[in-house]
């Protein structure tokens, strides 16, 4: 589990071994000083986020386990234009789907409205997806950036190289270490 801050919005990764979980059973002291999200449920304080894109998906417990100790969880966020949403979605599902693995393996996209989250582990961890993916096409773009880069809303003044995808700060990281199984996430 990992909490990452941008100013005072905070977006939360978490994986669960054994079916859903959700954050207030997380952090349940969280309800006192969170803002209701407007939406579907009156008084929520998390508002869920839609998977558009992963590198590689667990297969087995053995397969997601995590095996090196020493990453970091890595979050940044990006802003989509409305009007791109779909495109972005498209391009995203196809790559995702003509070349699993070709990224960190816990990589993972979540969209909700506009905002877009990214989750990545550092030191990557890169191997080859145990599975094939569901399209046999080789339609994504080999120029991914330029392709990529009208689909969003620029940040103003931000470090540079953080114009599209602005770096989050980790605030809580929360894992668990047992010998016999390696790193697992709580």
């Amino acid at each position: 589990m990992s909490l990452f801050a941008n100013g005072s919005g905070l977006f939360l990764y978490y994986e669960c071994l054994r079916g859903p979980v959700r954050p207030e059973s997380l952090l349940p002291e969280a309800d006192a000083w969170l803002a209701a999200w407007p939406g579907a449920e009156p008084g929520r304080r998390w508002a869920p986020m839609i998977d558009i894109f992963h590198y590689q998906s667990p297969v087995s417990e053995l397969h997601w386990k995590r095996r090196n100790e020493n990453s970091l969880p890595y979050g940044r966020i990006a802003r989509l234009k409305p009007k791109e949403a779909a495109s972005y979605v498209y391009y995203h599902y196809q790559y995702q789907e003509e070349r699993p693995g070709d990224g960190d393996k816990y990589g993972i996209i979540g969209m909700h409205e506009t905002v877009l989250f990214f989750y990545s582990e550092l030191p990557a961890t890169i191997e080859p997806a145990p599975y094939e993916g569901k399209l046999n096409t080789k339609l994504r773009p080999d120029n991914w950036a330029e392709v990529m880069e009208p689909h969003f809303i620029k940040w103003g003044d931000v470090p540079a190289g953080q114009e599209i995808w602005r770096e989050l700060e980790l605030v809580l990281d929360l894992r668990v270490y047992d010998e016999r199984k390696g790193m697992n996430d709580a």
